[in-house]
């Protein structure tokens, strides 16, 4: 038989013996309260926060060329789906309220509506590697425009990154004669220079804000491509799908994300984990249909983000870059 508990002696039965609540003892200074997290272990937490929200917004973008090329759609099929679901989503997030008149942000605009487009042209045509390291170049466009137009100083550093990147990009050109390759190759140098377009106008217009510039230029695109679509917008449910996810997450959840981590994170170091997204691209890929570029178009690729790797770290400022624009 499980014995009775022992009755209390009889102060405690009143209370008198009873101990008191520990908060009470920390209000009378019998014991210390918990530390505090100091200011520096905050920031630190912020930014290890800021970093994965980067590094995971870097990684939706990297799916983008895996989706396209799944899809079973023209092009411009879908890059109107995917542009005209990002419209959507993003405006629900932004909630740009006006559409600014001004020239520097129309350019932007455009510019942006642009790449979108060329972008998925260039992966449907080329490898998916061609494609966003050549785009991923347009940052060698806006190092060697932005003293014209600008007005910025031009660097002994720039020039050397300029030079190699270039060097490695035409690695890319070179080994092939598949003529539909080389004009999505081309096509992606198009995007890398509508990328330094776009890049431009935005750091000349500097009132404009980049969310109301990637919102209105997704729906640019969608409406750009509305004529010439219009009669082949039926496509398979599994596709729609696709695209629906390439709209709503690799586009504008992406951004969304990017743009929360770059609270906390020094723009260089946000510009260098952004580089996950062109190393990553080419990897899935090459996992989910077994598409891989070839040698020159890897070691090209690789020169170009050491290029701008080096000249990130070197100079301490990022590369002169907004969100990719894929």
């Amino acid at each position: 038989m499980t014995p009775l508990p022992s009755p209390p002696p009889a102060g405690e039965r009143h209370g008198e013996g009873a101990r008191p609540h520990p908060d009470a003892e920390v209000e009378r200074g019998e014991i210390p309260p918990a530390p505090r997290p100091s200011e520096r272990e905050r920031e630190t937490s912020d930014e290890r926060r800021g970093i994965l929200l980067v590094a995971a917004a870097a990684l939706l973008w990297s799916v983008g060329g895996l989706g396209i090329k799944a899809v079973e759609a023209p092009a411009a099929v879908v890059a109107f789906y995917r542009s005209a679901f990002a419209a959507v989503a993003l405006a629900a997030l932004f909630r740009p309220r006006r559409f600014p008149l001004r020239p520097g942000f129309l350019v932007a605009v455009a510019s942006y509506a642009g790449c979108l487009i060329t972008f998925v042209v260039a992966t449907k045509w080329t490898t998916a590697a061609n494609a966003i390291f050549l785009q991923y170049s347009g940052v060698v466009w806006v190092l060697l425009a932005a003293p014209a137009v600008l007005g910025e100083p031009r660097r002994r550093r720039d020039l050397v990154a300029i030079g190699v990147a270039l060097a490695g990009m035409a690695l890319f050109f070179v080994g092939r004669l598949d003529l539909r390759g080389r004009a999505g190759d081309g096509v992606a140098l198009l995007s890398s220079l509508l990328f330094a377009v776009l890049v431009l106008s935005l750091r000349r217009e500097r009132g404009a804000a980049a969310e109301s510039a990637v919102t209105f230029g997704n729906l640019a695109a969608a409406l750009a491509l509305l004529p010439f679509v219009a009669g082949r917008l039926a496509v398979a449910p599994r596709s729609l799908l696709v695209l629906a996810v390439l709209g709503f997450f690799q586009l504008a959840g992406a951004y969304a994300l990017f743009v929360r981590g770059l609270r906390h994170v020094a723009a260089a170091k946000a510009s260098l984990i952004g580089m996950l997204e062109p190393i990553a691209n080419p990897i899935w890929v090459a996992i989910g249909i077994g598409e891989r570029p070839s040698g020159f178009a890897a070691a090209g690729g690789a020169i170009v983000l050491g290029a701008i790797a080096w000249r990130t770290l070197a100079s301490g400022a990022p590369a002169p870059e907004a969100a990719p624009p894929d």
